[in-house]
């Protein structure tokens, strides 16, 4: 998958080759329970109630941001300049494309380091950057790993959450060539410290450093990054450009306010109470600095999210990132990040997709659940996540998007649905039908048009009346 052109039209197709890719599964399985019993953990920790307050206070905070987005903005806009800061301002990826590329020319750059940032996933930069002859460093371990296979996240905070121990030792072996081929490399230690050792030789190469944000703070002027790696800040401290990279609606009030996120986003995300770094930054270095960069940019990135204010989808601009819907989804842990085709998987991404890229490349995605509401429960901002994807189902069924098979059977639903007696007589007579096909065996193993079901599982036969005639025998 190359960025700019999402797979994600072909999500049935990706999902199958995840089951079947063996690495892939052993890697999910390694990593199906870490998160979520860190999270229960951190949660019960901190006591219900707490956290849960927690969690609206967030969500109330975020929609009140969302409800004077530009005011906040603009008074953001004026405290980085007041700092000797600069903002730019990016209606779609290609604008942020160009103003990255614009910088790195003017700072002489052949080498930029990155913190993580998902903003630059979605701008395409690294390929932007390369296709015109400067070289991206990841330096988040993750995202290291997956840019020496040529690879995408396949997880906003565990982006190589989808290798393996043996394929992290192949690929280093491959790409660290300067390095005495008779090294151990056999356990977990001693790969992490030949990635640190690399890593840091490219901190003090790179001319820019680009991060995220994980907030920026209108009282202050101020960008928040969380790591656990301290990768972040020495991406942005050592370099003597630094951009920041986000999208705008990761603007909050006051630095208060990002106490608050940021008390709910490291549980949500790892368990933790707080990452291991947190770091506020503010403009270029100042004269009684002792570090920092000379240059500071913060690019902020629109790209769709002004379309989705006052729309049903506007919840959906509250998400933090954290990836706790996709760390307790049933789909997301078995076929990963990849299959859905584009930067944001998992419920989160199964609603933001078909907002950024449209429904029409996007809208697969929001088949992909069983509206279990497991993604709902723990997502820290409270995003009523499957009633987004349901809108979205409705939007693709409206555009006629929705394949053959469903569109006629659900209109062949409502010609019965609107005919009581007719519905009546339909089910019973359904139902004898499942029981003649399952008549000895208790179970159907194969039916017509539903063949996508029962090629993995049998469908047990009805017992009983139908639900209608037990409803009017109870009355």
């Amino acid at each position: 998958m190359t960025l700019h052109e999402p797979t994600t039209p072909q999500f049935k197709q990706n999902a199958h080759e995840a089951l079947r890719d063996e690495n892939l599964q052993s890697a999910l399985r390694g990593a199906r329970n870490g998160f979520v019993g860190k999270r229960a953990a951190a949660r019960a920790k901190l006591g219900e109630d707490e956290f849960d307050g927690l969690r609206d206070a967030a969500r109330d905070l975020k929609n009140h941001v969302l409800a004077n987005l530009a005011d906040y903005l603009e008074a953001y806009e004026g405290k980085v300049t007041a700092a000797g800061g600069h903002v730019h301002w990016a209606e779609t990826a290609e604008d942020a494309q160009n103003i990255v590329l614009d910088i790195c020319r003017k700072a002489g750059a052949k080498t930029v380091n990155k913190g993580k940032t998902m903003i630059s996933e979605e701008c395409g930069i690294n390929d932007h950057l390369a296709a015109n002859g400067i070289k991206p460093v990841e330096t988040d371990l993750g995202e290291y790993i997956i840019q020496l296979r040529g690879e995408t996240p396949s997880h906003i905070i565990a982006p190589a959450v989808h290798v393996t121990v043996p394929q992290v030792r192949e690929e280093f072996q491959k790409a660290h060539t300067h390095l005495p081929e008779s090294r151990d490399l056999s356990g977990l230690d001693t790969l992490l410290s030949e990635a640190r050792g690399v890593l840091r030789e490219k901190y003090f190469q790179a001319e820019v450093g680009i991060t995220g944000a994980n907030m920026l703070i209108a009282e202050t002027g101020q960008s928040v990054i969380v790591t656990n790696e301290g990768n972040g800040d020495l991406s942005q401290s050592l370099p003597r450009v630094h951009i920041v990279m986000a999208s705008i609606e990761k603007i909050v009030p006051t630095l208060e306010d990002s106490s608050t996120i940021l008390r709910v986003l490291g549980r949500s995300a790892t368990g933790q109470d707080m990452s291991v770094y947190t770091t506020y930054s503010s403009g270029p270095r100042r004269a009684e600095d002792p570090d920092g960069p000379e240059e500071y940019h913060v690019v902020l990135l629109d790209n769709g999210r002004t379309n989705m204010l006052g729309t049903e989808f506007e919840e959906m601009l509250r998400c933090i990132r954290c990836g706790a819907c996709m760390n307790h989804c049933p789909v997301y842990q078995t076929v990963g990040g990849h299959a859905y085709g584009w930067v944001y998987p998992g419920p989160m991404g199964a609603v933001l997709t078909p907002s950024l890229i449209g429904v029409e490349e996007g809208g697969h995605l929001p088949n992909a659940s069983t509206f279990c509401g497991r993604c709902e429960d723990v997502c820290p901002m409270r995003i009523p996540l499957p009633k987004m994807m349901r809108h979205w189902r409705e939007r693709e069924f409206e555009k006629k998007l929705t394949p053959g098979a469903a569109r006629y059977g659900l209109g062949l639903w409502a010609f019965f649905a609107k005919r009581p007696g007719l519905y009546r007589a339909g089910t019973r007579l359904g139902m004898a039908a499942l029981r003649l096909l399952g008549r000895g065996r208790g179970r159907v193993s194969s039916l017509p048009l539903a063949g996508g079901w029962t090629a993995t599982r049998d469908m047990p036969v009805p017992s009983g009346d139908t639900f209608m005639a037990q409803w009017k025998a109870k009355r």
